[in-house]
């Protein structure tokens, strides 16, 4: 599984949608369920996924599909 594949198996877990909802239109604004729990969520499986430990200021900024994607590359995860 590539880590793209990863990333969106763990939105699509959190929030419950299919894959195809994935797009940069997916974000806290748009994403009626997302809220602070559920970001919560999306962050500490992202951490548990890629090995890797997010400063709370990505933490925070992981507010869209497509910052994830970012912050990601941000940690030399290749996406």
């Amino acid at each position: 599984m590539s880590n793209l594949e990863k990333l969106n198996h763990i939105f699509c877990e959190v929030f419950s949608v299919e894959e195809t909802a994935l797009n940069s239109d997916f974000d806290n604004k748009s994403v009626e369920s997302w809220d602070s729990v559920h970001q919560l969520s999306l962050t500490s499986s992202v951490e548990d996924e890629f090995d890797v430990m997010l400063d709370a200021e990505d933490i925070l900024e992981f507010t869209s599909y497509e910052n994830a994607k970012a912050i990601l590359k941000k940690y030399e995860i290749e996406l």
